[in-house]
């Protein structure tokens, strides 16, 4: 979240800037007049608790037990009520702040573009050249199913829509890809490999901003008699681990903490419903390596550099073409001050499809979790807030969706990446 005493005191500068992503979020005005509510209260307040002082200051100059020093005790306990609730009045409402902030998007960085949707993003760079085909390519859905390798028609029987069973070759693929995705970021970019619980308590998705904002958007777990759970299955790995130190104060010599972590994934997709209905690309339960940092306010854009590439090195290594685009304010995520969608591209649909967003949210989730640090040097130094970053390294059902579509042959065999082999017993191709 914003802070607090920051959007008080600088109400316009916050206006401006939460106005590039659109329209002012709802609440908006309303903290416009809490802040000057709050104000007043405050300079009120300590107007009174001046006269309190000043009347205490005076009493020894009159008479002990005379009608003047009743008088002015009379008027001292007055004023200091009138103190105290005007104290009152300025929790009140900076408590009404906070819970609106809470619904608050970030504010974007300066370099983010303005615009309203992703027409407006900005293509970054790109990597590889498109595969050419002498045939139409297929889609996944249809290569999967037509290999024996993708079931949908099962996965609905179990779980209704938008749930997927994998078979054969395709579950031995995906089990191949997370390995070698915690394999590369490990040895190869220095991340510390974390295996997380797929179920949190609500102060944890408070704490990257899931709730309450995008509350429609999760899985809870139902009580049922004495077995009251209050959990809410994981949307993305961001949630446990960026959490991990939740509350903690971190040695400066400790950070940068970065992480990767491997989850299965549950979102209900509420607001997506007549979107790809078909195929892998959104489901309501899906499996990604998660990259998650926790930074130095003033390491935290190398760092964003560092996460965006080193999931770029997954599709490298896979030989799949894609693109790297800087979002504009209006396609940003709420809780994110700026962010890279990595899209690799598909065939099938003859598209670019996310499959990574990788993004810098400043001290607005540490704020919310209580992610702090003490500087070093000066034991005095006050303690600050952290910077948090993540991003998807990558989404693997997406990554098997542009295996398939990239490498697919005429034949309609899809021949495995060479990178992929030795986690595969050494199959090259993927046959009926």
């Amino acid at each position: 979240m914003l802070d607090l005493r920051f959007v008080v005191e600088h109400l316009d500068e916050v206006r401006a800037s939460l106005g590039r992503r659109g329209d002012l979020p709802p609440g908006f005005d309303r903290i416009t007049e809490l802040a000057h509510t709050r104000r007043e209260a405050i300079l009120a307040g300590e107007a009174k608790k001046r006269a309190v002082n000043e009347a205490s200051a005076g009493f020894a100059k009159l008479a002990k037990g005379s009608d003047e020093q009743a008088a002015a005790r009379a008027a001292s306990r007055a004023w200091g009520e009138e103190a105290a609730s005007f104290e009152r009045t300025q929790k009140a409402a900076e408590a009404e702040i906070a819970e609106l902030l809470l619904r608050m998007p970030n504010m974007p960085d300066p370099s983010v573009p303005d615009g309203e949707s992703a027409e407006q993003n900005v293509v970054v760079r790109t990597w590889g050249e498109r595969p050419t085909m002498s045939f139409s390519p297929r889609e996944h859905h249809d290569l999967g199913e037509a290999l024996g390798i993708l079931d949908f028609e099962r996965a609905s029987k179990l779980s209704g829509p938008r749930f997927s069973v994998l078979w054969g070759a395709g579950a031995a693929m995906e089990r191949a890809l997370v390995q070698f995705m915690l394999d590369t970021h490990v040895h190869d970019h220095g991340y510390t490999e974390v295996y997380p619980p797929f179920m949190v308590k609500a102060e944890a998705l408070r704490g990257t901003g899931n709730l309450p904002k995008f509350e429609a958007d999760l899985f809870r777990l139902a009580a049922d008699g004495e077995r009251s759970y209050d959990l809410y299955l994981i949307p993305t790995a961001e949630v446990p681990v960026t959490n991990l130190h939740a509350g903690e104060l971190l040695e400066d010599a400790s950070l940068p903490r970065r992480y990767v972590a491997y989850t299965p994934c549950f979102r209900s997709e509420a607001g997506s419903y007549g979107r790809d209905t078909r195929g892998l690309i959104r489901q309501h339960q899906f499996d990604k390596v998660e990259l998650v940092h926790l930074e130095r306010p003033e390491d935290s854009e190398a760092g964003h550099e560092h996460l965006t590439q080193a999931a770029e090195s997954i599709l490298q290594r896979l030989g799949l073409h894609y693109r790297v685009v800087l979002l504009c304010t209006g396609d940003m995520g709420a809780n994110s001050r700026k962010t890279y969608d990595i899209e690799v591209w598909l065939p099938g649909q003859n598209a670019y499809r996310e499959i990574s967003s990788c993004s810098i949210f400043g001290d607005f989730q540490a704020r919310r979790a209580g992610l702090k640090y003490r500087p070093a040097g000066d034991s005095k130094v006050k303690p600050r807030l952290l910077h948090t970053l993540n991003g998807s390294a990558l989404a693997v059902g997406r990554t098997l969706v542009a295996i398939l579509e990239q490498y697919q042959q005429e034949d309609g065999s899809v021949v495995v990446p060479p990178v992929l082999r030795p986690y595969l017993r050494g199959l090259e191709r993927i046959t009926r």
